[in-house]
């Protein structure tokens, strides 16, 4: 076949290509992948978590660094933080463990415990050394680290899975926007605060986040044990 012979052939295969790649629908989907693969033909919110559905386009598996740390990794905060145990640490010293995340503070009467209960729930029910339970208090100026040791025996958080966490204000502030979870002091000793528990692989990349009280873990327990596979 000679040239002039191929190029009608080459426009009309041009031509119907880019028809097909402009009558192709778009589809949008929860980032977190709440209703696993279920798609939707317009924006809107996700009925599960609420979160602001994206083109599906946009929801690809994150290009990790030579380091291993992706730009969208919580790894990449630079904050430092106190434990319960009083050692300094940072959260990239996190990685390689699958991360589940809680903001509470201690003081709390209502809210918080109920979350920590979910959270040891969680536990028995994933049972795999390589999860770490994150606790990061919201009122730093309260929860010393003292205070969060005698909280984690109050609340029997034992053992080295349970990482009880105080950093300096802003921090705090910048990692609860990085959860999407609000908080706010409403007199000396309470917060009003989002109940949100956040799951993130082990390269600090955001898996899945579930928000309520007294709601199913199904979801988030599969989650967590594929992340350990």
């Amino acid at each position: 076949m000679n040239f002039r012979s191929f190029l009608p052939l080459f426009c009309i295969f041009t031509f119907f290509a880019a028809c097909q790649s402009k009558s192709k629908p778009e589809a949008y989907a929860c980032p977190m992948k709440c209703e696993e693969h279920k798609t939707y033909d317009h924006l809107g919110t996700c009925p599960v978590c609420k979160m602001q559905l994206v083109n599906v386009a946009e929801i690809e598996e994150p290009v990790l660094e030579e380091d291993g740390i992706s730009e969208e990794s919580i790894f990449n905060l630079t904050s430092s933080w106190k434990t319960q145990d009083n050692e300094s640490i940072t959260l990239s010293d996190l990685k390689g463990d699958v991360l589940i995340i809680v903001m509470i503070y201690t003081s709390c009467e209502a809210a918080c415990p109920r979350l920590v209960a979910d959270m040891r729930n969680i536990k028995e029910k994933t049972d795999n050394p390589s999860t770490k339970f994150v606790l990061v208090s919201i009122d730093p100026k309260t929860d010393t680290p003292e205070k969060l040791k005698a909280y984690a025996n109050e609340q029997q958080l034992e053992g080295d899975q349970w990482i009880l966490l105080q950093g300096a204000e802003d921090d705090v502030r910048e990692f609860s926007n990085v959860l999407s979870m609000k908080y706010k002091k409403i007199s000396p000793i309470d917060f009003s605060h989002t109940n949100i528990i956040s799951v993130f692989d082990k390269n600090g990349i955001l898996a899945y986040q579930q928000e309520g009280l007294g709601v199913s873990h199904e979801k988030l327990v599969n989650e967590v044990k594929s992340l350990n596979e």
